[in-house]
């Protein structure tokens, strides 16, 4: 069989699995993997640096699928070329606990880098995959000896380019430079309401050159010569990311090919066996693999453990000449923090109060210095935020910086932060204002999906930040944040909670946010209070009373004025037990005999916090009161806003006598 001919059958091979699995499950999309099958054969036996076997070599290339739908390709060149995924998993396409479910998800299948489907975000995500590489490349990397040397590729289609986040992206790669960054472009000229020209006529060339990309066109992409010669042109780029808009047609070889409909559903049983026909198949069999294609195929394994070898003798030497660099890179890529990383967090004085998110600058100060994987930064918000390393360079000036300034893009910020974690390496962060967490909801919901370590940082986490008025006043984002699975919630009462909470999203490797007060705040005493330790159970006792009448519960900003609101209590003879409820997640792990003592049945309760109070009925009960926010706040300074929406003391004291039927 000539060259030629193994290659047609490979690449025919993946797209008929592809055809095959969706027609077996009844529903997919299997336009787009006939079309970029050769890219996908390509790249997985010629151009991706990987190793099937240990998929999770440190310097392997990164493959993002962005147009996630397209996942049967994903797991067709997974299969093909020997990674744990077998041909038995893709007969149960989007079945049940089945490696190929109807997106890759992270975690889940092995060879998939992130979570993607949502469109757009895996396109930023691969932006965060290159930033890692460049800036552990910048750190670690020695005179001959590159022990990180390794690009990131990413597919994307006309949807990932319509997003509003691919904009983002873009644009932040471009500024960032990051040269080993190489994206292709599914230019199908279809979209799943028909042709793109109906909504998307922007010159994409043009686009991406002026976002700083090296740009080239591949006119045909069943061409491999043509594919092959741009990939190796992207591959010398050494200043720019490269965009290649691949010329494709989707469903390629089958009855619906170049239409909407082979976009998002099955060919059927009748189209099916046309394709096969077209393609020279035997169109009553299905899941057809040829031993020469799989055995053509398989040389990724081969290659893949040559190249990990080579690697292995590269590191080796690399431990010898520097061992203390190989100690730390081996420990920041196996998530192990190191046993001082905490040893520079103080206990705040409480002569002066402080705004926790002040706090947050000084806790994120004395961890990064024994940390040096937290890295990140704002979007266009540092001096606001106070999320920045005031001794680093920023990353666009040098890639060893840890400062990396987003500019104003929310969600593609979170987006690159949830790549920076999945890669490895990395605790990254993104910060902006609490209110604009909206514009990046889907990134964070993203983070608690895949389980990776990205924390975010939200500051004016209350109509307590005053004048700027409604429209940057955070009302449902605490509850709305706190409804996503698998994310930490933590919202510190002062600076020395902040100190706590600093150190559990840290320690904790999963997803969190923090919501942090632009006003200052009063500094509870920590060896007077269990601040410092309190928070690890995420509601505890901040004051005591001996069987009392009412338990007040309260985060943030609020817990000060519930202990202002102490004498007050004394005046009406009411005992209060006052709770600081830094986190509602960690809350819930704990067991039920900690949380019956903390919210005890049969006692009145009252929570208070400055947003929605949907959420805190499972708390107080219905016979409970709840000072919240249940409307948009307004314009004027702070304490006025606050007194004006009943967090007073005397507010409190009335809705503790009213949960105590008084």
């Amino acid at each position: 069989m000539s060259d030629k001919d193994l290659d047609k059958l490979s690449i025919d091979t993946l797209r008929l699995l592809a055809v095959d699995a969706i027609e077996r499950a009844k529903n997919g999309h299997p336009g787009a993997p006939m079309a970029l099958s050769p890219l996908a054969y390509l790249l997985f036996t010629r151009y991706m640096k990987h190793d099937p076997v240990d998929f999770k070599w440190t310097d392997r290339d990164r493959f993002v699928l962005s147009n996630g739908h397209a996942s049967m390709l994903q797991y067709g060149s997974l299969f093909l070329s020997g990674y744990d995924v077998s041909l038995d998993d893709l007969k149960l396409f989007r079945e049940w606990h089945s490696k190929a479910p109807g997106h890759p998800e992270y975690g889940f299948t092995p060879g998939v880098e992130v979570t993607t489907g949502p469109l757009g975000q895996g396109f930023a995500m691969a932006v965060g995959l290159a930033i890692a590489e460049k800036h552990l490349g910048a750190v670690y990397n020695k005179p001959d000896m590159p022990i990180v040397d390794h690009r990131t590729y990413c597919i994307v289609g006309d949807g990932c380019l319509m997003e509003g986040i691919s904009h983002e992206a873009a644009s932040l790669a471009g500024t960032l430079k990051l040269n080993k960054l190489i994206v292709f472009y599914d230019d199908n000229l279809i979209s799943l309401d028909g042709p793109t020209e109906l909504s998307y006529t922007e010159n994409v060339t043009e686009r991406f050159n002026a976002y700083g990309w090296h740009v080239q066109m591949v006119d045909d992409g069943e061409d491999l010569k043509k594919l092959a010669q741009a990939i190796e042109i992207a591959k010398e780029e050494t200043q720019k990311p490269s965009l290649i808009r691949v010329r494709t047609i989707i469903g390629y070889g089958s009855p619906k090919a170049g239409t909407k409909s082979v976009h998002g559903e099955m060919l059927g049983k009748e189209n099916t066996r046309k394709t096969k026909e077209f393609f020279g198949w035997d169109p009553d069999k299905d899941f057809v693999v040829p031993e020469e294609a799989l055995k053509n195929w398989r040389q990724a394994q081969t290659k893949g453990a040559e190249a990990h070898a080579k690697w292995n003798e590269l590191f080796d030497k690399y431990k010898t000449a520097h061992p203390e660099a190989a100690a730390e890179f081996d420990r920041v890529i196996k998530q192990e923090l190191p046993k001082d990383a905490f040893k520079d967090l103080k206990p705040f004085p409480t002569d002066k109060p402080i705004a926790t998110r002040t706090a947050g600058n000084v806790a994120l100060e004395a961890i990064g210095k024994n940390v040096p994987e937290l890295m990140g930064g704002a979007a266009d918000l540092t001096s606001s935020t106070k999320t920045i390393f005031k001794a680093s360079p920023s990353f666009a000036d040098d890639p060893k910086g840890r400062n990396i300034f987003f500019g104003v893009r929310e969600f593609g910020m979170c987006a690159a932060v949830n790549g920076m974690a999945a890669h490895g390496g990395f605790i990254p962060f993104g910060s902006t204002f609490f209110v604009f967490s909206d514009y990046a909801r889907s990134a964070i919901r993203m983070a608690a999906l895949m389980s990776v370590h990205s924390l975010f940082v939200f500051t004016h986490d209350s109509i307590g930040l005053g004048a700027d008025g409604p429209t940057h006043q955070p009302i449902e984002h605490l509850m709305a944040l706190r409804a996503i699975p698998q994310l930490t919630d933590f919202r510190p009462a002062d600076a020395n909670e902040t100190n706590a909470c600093w150190q559990l999203a840290v320690e904790r490797k999963s997803a969190s946010f923090m919501a942090l007060s632009r006003q200052d705040l009063p500094v509870i005493d920590a060896e007077k209070y269990n601040v410092t330790e309190g928070p690890r159970k995420g509601a505890y006792v901040l004051v005591e009373q001996e069987t009392p009448d009412v338990i007040v519960v309260a985060t943030g900003s609020e817990v000060s004025l519930v202990l202002q609101t102490l004498p007050k209590f004394e005046e009406a003879g009411i005992k209060a037990r006052v709770i600081s409820m830094p986190s509602f997640a960690i809350f819930e792990e704990q067991d039920e005999e900690y949380k019956n003592s903390i919210f005890p049945h049969g006692v009145p309760k009252v929570a208070v916090e400055a947003g929605a109070s949907m959420g805190w009925w499972k708390y107080v009960g219905r016979d409970g009161q709840i000072i919240g926010v249940d409307k948009f706040g307004a314009s004027a300074p702070g304490p006025e806003v606050l007194a004006k929406y009943g967090f007073t003391p005397e507010n409190i004291v009335k809705a503790a006598q009213t949960a105590m039927g008084k």
